[in-house]
């Protein structure tokens, strides 16, 4: 038997496993050499009243004492039985002949299903249209340097998805009720991620690792008796009768009656070839804005106060501000991190955010976003919401002939040019020059954005300042369709799993991951009937 403690607060100075299982002995009211064994649940950052910061722990422990009397003692608070939860993957299945199922995309999603249906003994078959993570990064860099983009190789498209070039975050907001979370987090730090990340509140891996933890991940489903075949592109389904009986790719045709389909949020040309073929699909609302650069140390002592930062991690945000029909916040906020040039198409600019592990390029950065919709484009047409982020990534390409625009806050809010940096520079990914970023988005979107900026400076004192730097645009927050899907996981298309971020079931690392080992559970039931 293990015992949880909920709520053990330690200084940030103090700070240490030592530290830990003393506070652990006395809450429990035991000696330390009593504590045979102490396990990390859970550690956040408690600083809403600065200067008294705490770092909080759960923990589970056990104890070479009566464990049964410790808990029925109603003098200790915050105490309960500890018992793991975990996620049970099937295995012994065979797939019959002609129905192993082809995953199209090695993102969270792809890579996910990926691994659960070749534990199950499935053997499934990913497509791939770009490359390995670690030609990728090769790709990608080049692009940063010479601005030569690799259609199928760059930022969005080839092994572990957008997220790779991103941060690796993989908090989420998704309630693990059967233990999918855990596993996905596990099964990451199996791979190569680092363990804190099993109990951290907002962990991360960073693009630096992560890269190499799918590359592993992905040779342990070829191990498992997968497939993956990269540079591998979808070209259409092939259909009859409503059913999918296969693939048709660039490299040839693919029998198979179950395709899962994860082909991330930027997939725009399969999106068109989806539409010619009417699968079912639906304009949906998202977001766009700009990434907004601010010094690390502004935002640590604004977060945690002077003294505690000097102890503590860069520092996250999260804002938010709603008035009317157009809601403003702040979304994939990187630490420490630089402002990357995520283009994925000819003469389109879209930028991201992006932190190695370490987190300590020395500026935050986040994409300041306001939610589009009706306002912007016909949502009865599902191909709309992409007309309209193709055309504001046109004009921002058009502002510095592929360049990064870039544009000081202050400036942007009195309409006028930037012609240098305040009193920090930016750290960007690419190329950049300045330009006035008014008029890439509508007046109205402009005056949301601007709205929420003002809100955000009462919530971060200095958040508005004149010299936060404005980059860009931020386009990509997520999928601008969704390809519906009913209790079984498949479209009316019989035999075609919708998954993940591309689909508009997903939102991030971690939630595109779930979705994921969702739809192979989904997969795995058909074929077990």
């Amino acid at each position: 038997m293990c015992i949880r403690i909920d709520n053990i607060k330690i200084r940030p100075k103090d700070d240490g496993r030592d530290t830990l299982i003393r506070e652990a002995a006395k809450r429990l009211h035991v000696s330390a050499d009593r504590i045979e064994k102490l396990t990390i649940l859970k550690k956040s950052i408690d600083a809403r009243k600065k200067p008294d910061v705490f770092l909080l722990y759960q923990v589970a422990v056990s104890v070479s004492a009566n464990e049964k009397k410790i808990l029925s003692d109603h003098r200790i608070k915050n105490i309960a039985p500890y018992e793991k939860k975990s996620y049970r993957l099937v295995h012994g299945l065979t797939p019959s002949e002609g129905r192993r199922p082809v995953i199209i995309g090695l993102g969270p999603a792809g890579l996910f299903a990926g691994l659960v249906l070749a534990e199950a003994g499935l053997c499934p078959l990913i497509i791939e249209r770009g490359k390995p993570a670690a030609q990728r990064r090769e790709d990608v860099e080049k692009f940063f340097e010479t601005g030569v983009l690799e259609p199928d190789s760059n930022v969005q498209f080839g092994e572990g998805g957008a997220g790779t070039f991103s941060d690796g975050k993989l908090n989420t907001g998704v309630h693990d009720r059967n233990g999918r979370n855990r596993f996905v987090l596990e099964t990451f730090v199996k791979y190569g991620a680092p363990s804190e990340i099993l109990y951290e509140a907002k962990p991360h891996i960073g693009t630096d690792r992560l890269i190499e933890v799918v590359s592993n991940i992905r040779n342990a489903i070829i191990e498992k008796g997968g497939e993956v075949r990269f540079s591998t592109q979808m070209k259409s389904l092939i259909l009859t009768d409503g059913r999918v009986i296969g693939v048709h790719t660039d490299s040839g045709d693919i029998a198979t009656d179950t395709v899962i389909l994860a082909i991330g949020h930027s997939a725009r040309d399969t999106f068109y070839e989806l539409y010619d073929e009417h699968i079912p699909m639906q304009a949906k609302q998202f977001a766009m804005g700009f990434r907004v650069e601010h010094p690390q140390d502004f935002i640590n002592e604004s977060q945690y106060g002077k003294d505690a930062a000097a102890y503590l991690p860069a520092a996250p945000y999260k804002l938010a501000y709603s008035k009317g029909e157009r809601g403003v916040y702040s979304f994939c906020m990187c630490p420490g991190g630089y402002v990357v040039n995520a283009s994925s198409e000819a003469l389109h600019l879209a930028v991201n955010g992006m932190s190695n592990y370490g987190r300590d390029s020395g500026n935050a950065n986040s994409a300041i976003v306001v939610a589009v919709g009706a306002g912007e484009y016909d949502m009865n047409d599902p191909l709309g919401a992409i007309e309209y982020q193709r055309s504001i990534e046109k004009k921002s390409y058009d502002l510095c002939d592929g360049r990064i625009p870039q544009q000081l806050y202050g400036d942007f809010r009195e309409n006028r040019d930037s012609t240098s940096y305040g009193d920090f520079e930016s750290l960007t990914k690419g190329a950049h020059a300045f330009a006035n970023l008014r008029g890439i988005y509508s007046e109205s979107i402009e005056n949301a954005f601007i709205e929420g900026m003002s809100y955000f400076d009462h919530r971060i004192h200095g958040f508005a300042r004149y010299d936060a730097i404005m980059s860009g645009v931020e386009s990509r927050t997520s999928s601008p369709v969704r390809i519906p899907r009913d209790e079984t996981f498949q479209s009316s298309v019989r035999g075609l799993y919708p998954c993940g971020e591309g689909a508009g079931y997903a939102g991030g690392i971690t939630s595109a991951a779930i979705d994921g080992i969702k739809v192979a559970e989904a997969v795995i039931s058909e074929m077990i009937e």
